[in-house]
């Protein structure tokens, strides 16, 4: 996403109840946690080993020179999200959700639905605080561990495979940390500016105009009124497939 909101519309979503704690970098389960009972919880055991990638910031298609990476941002959403979904479907393409943290813990039925659909997922903080790269390493730390944590808890145990800071804000500290994570940094070749609500056609002229520039196309499927961003969808995927070019995800 842009960085165009501050400190991220998702600030305001959160709860003193969460109980977000920074978790150290090498984690790669988690553990028990006892109750006010002291009885002992589970917590979610992910039992697929965490594999380094690299940590620089992914822009290329794993479909190569005419590959086109669809990425959506913010959500899940209990509006939007269902209507993205049903037509990546109907144009049968397979894209990549960066989630926020406490929506995917908000919605988990939306984030299992988008992994059963063939789609990946990517770690896009707790807040979407689009300040991340003028904040403390224990700050950032928090913001990608924990996020990791709710959307892999939500998916029923499918870790994201990317990290995409908010804005853009990355550091050399966050990509390191969510490359040791197995998420490979994230960034974006095309911007709709869905978020500026500029209208479906200009969405459309921006992607048809700018898709030269390389082949991950950013879109958002939360934070606001985002039918702009369904009508744009409804008539870029066709005309992107019309022109060659394959559906993919960013490379690993």
């Amino acid at each position: 996403m842009a960085r165009h909101k501050g400190k991220g519309w998702h600030g305001r979503l959160l709860a003193a109840g969460l109980g977000v704690t920074v978790l150290a970098a090498a984690t790669s389960v988690w553990t028990a946690q006892a109750d006010p009972a002291g009885a002992r919880k589970p917590q979610a055991r992910v039992s697929a080993p965490v594999v380094k990638v690299a940590a620089d910031i992914a822009h290329a298609s794993d479909r190569g020179a005419r590959g086109v990476n669809i990425t959506i941002d913010d959500g899940p959403d209990p509006v939007w999200t269902p209507q993205v979904l049903q037509l990546l479907e109907d144009n049968g393409v397979k894209a990549t959700f960066c989630m926020v943290g406490t929506q995917a813990k908000a919605y988990p039925d939306l984030v299992k639905k988008v992994v059963a659909a063939g789609h990946r997922l990517c770690d896009h903080t707790v807040e979407h605080d689009t300040t991340m790269d003028t904040r403390s390493e224990a700050f950032q730390s928090q913001q990608i561990l924990d996020a990791e944590r709710m959307i892999t808890e939500a998916s029923g145990g499918v870790r994201p495979q990317y990290y995409r800071a908010p804005g853009g804000a990355f550091t050399p500290y966050s990509r390191k940390l969510a490359a040791s994570r197995g998420m490979r940094p994230l960034g974006w070749n095309v911007d709709s500016k869905d978020f500026e609500l500029p209208g479906a056609d200009t969405m459309v002229a921006t992607v048809k105009r700018e898709i030269s520039n390389g082949p991950t196309v950013l879109f958002h499927d939360a934070g606001g009124d985002r039918s702009q961003t369904v009508a744009a969808l409804r008539e870029v995927l066709p005309w992107l497939k019309e022109q060659g070019y394959s559906f993919g995800f960013p490379v690993r």
